[in-house]
């Protein structure tokens, strides 16, 4: 018996773009970064570094996407008409996901490079601060480009993303920080290994010494 009940897709990376459109297609692979950062990114990294820090930045953002979707539920609106095409019409457009997840992102992470981590010279500073926007932006534009959503949806996704990545980095960086000692000696932490080197001058050039240095005594 076949079933009637309409089908959904999963939205990960569902995207589409015109066959023969080339910026449509770079743009189409732009759209996934969210998902790169999300799942490649962050479990790497705490599978190789483990570091306090990263956690509660990646707590923000799974925090900002159920705020996303709370507030789509509340407002429930719909995507720009060539949702039909993109058979996206059966989700809700405002705000955007994408615009807010990169945006809260690259807003944490250039308040950590000025405010939080320390550089042993200026262009590994700055660099670490306008290396996200680029793919910010190409996100961001990818939606309207692509038709998944307004101007209008995106603008708003940008806005907050960034006004609660910049409220996260107070909450975790003024008042969490503080209790990272506590959580780093839990028997959980220590057994994991997971740490906060955020008060270490130059984490590569620590690491890099004490490697060296424990191949001596080798």
């Amino acid at each position: 018996m076949v079933s009637t009940t309409p089908l959904k897709a999963v939205s990960l990376t569902h995207v589409r773009y015109e066959r023969g459109d080339r910026l449509g297609h770079v743009l189409a692979w732009a759209s996934l970064v969210p998902v790169i950062v999300g799942w490649g990114g962050f479990l790497s990294h705490f599978v190789f570094r483990r570091e306090l820090q990263a956690m509660a930045f990646a707590l923000g953002l799974i925090l900002s996407e159920g705020i996303n979707q709370v507030i789509k539920k509340a407002v429930k609106e719909a995507r720009p008409l060539t949702c039909e095409m993109l058979e996206m019409c059966d989700s809700h457009g405002w705000p955007s996901s994408h615009s807010q997840f990169m945006c809260f992102f690259s807003m944490y992470l250039t308040l950590l490079a000025l405010r939080s981590f320390h550089f042993t010279d200026p262009f590994s500073k700055y660099f670490t601060v306008i290396v996200s926007w680029p793919f910010t932006v190409a996100v961001v534009y990818s939606r309207v480009y692509l038709g998944y959503h307004s101007v209008a949806q995106i603008i708003a996704g940008s806005i907050i993303g960034l006004a609660l990545g910049a409220i996260w980095f107070v909450i975790v960086n003024k008042y969490l920080v503080k209790f990272f000692p506590v959580i780093e000696g839990t028997a959980l932490c220590r057994y994991l290994c997971i740490k906060d080197s955020t008060h270490i001058p130059s984490v590569l050039r620590f690491e890099y010494d004490n490697c060296r240095a424990a191949r001596k005594k080798d």
